[in-house]
């Protein structure tokens, strides 16, 4: 089977999130080439903490799955994921992460708290970095600019 990169549609959802003031994060999970979950950042529009672009595709795409778990999908994020957001996609069972930008100030898996390296993560993705990180770094650098 061929590779065929989801990135240009998360950052779609990176794009719409940004749109609607919020910090311009998006992600979609994938099964066998068909997206069954999208969602960009909603932490302000819904008051929560917990609204990461990550958190609510795993929701979405568990509801629509009837599962707690997806193993066999595929996650594609705009930004590194945070640490939360990394022990909820160990605790989904995803079979790979691939992601943009990194993050030195809040991620959870290459940077921080490197939260598939450490012994109680109880699942560990493949993970793929670097996937269109020049486009998600200008999208939050020019987020970012326009509110300081």
């Amino acid at each position: 089977m061929e590779f065929r990169s989801f990135m240009h549609e998360a950052m779609a959802e990176a794009r719409a999130a940004g749109e609607r003031g919020e910090v311009p994060v998006g992600a979609v999970i994938v099964r066998e080439g068909i997206v069954v979950a999208r969602a960009g950042n909603r932490t302000r529009e819904m008051a929560d903490p917990t609204a990461h672009a990550e958190i609510l595709a795993i929701r979405a795409a568990c509801a629509a799955m009837g599962s707690e778990r997806l193993v066999g999908h595929d996650l594609y994020v705009t930004l590194e994921p945070c640490a939360m957001c990394a022990a909820a996609i160990a605790a989904a069972r995803i079979g790979r992460l691939y992601y943009g930008a990194a993050d030195p100030k809040s991620g959870g898996v290459a940077q921080g708290a490197r939260v598939f390296a450490h012994s109680q993560s109880h699942h560990a993705p493949q993970v793929y970095d670097g996937i269109a990180a020049t486009e998600a770094e200008t999208l939050l650098r020019d987020f970012f600019a326009a509110r300081r």
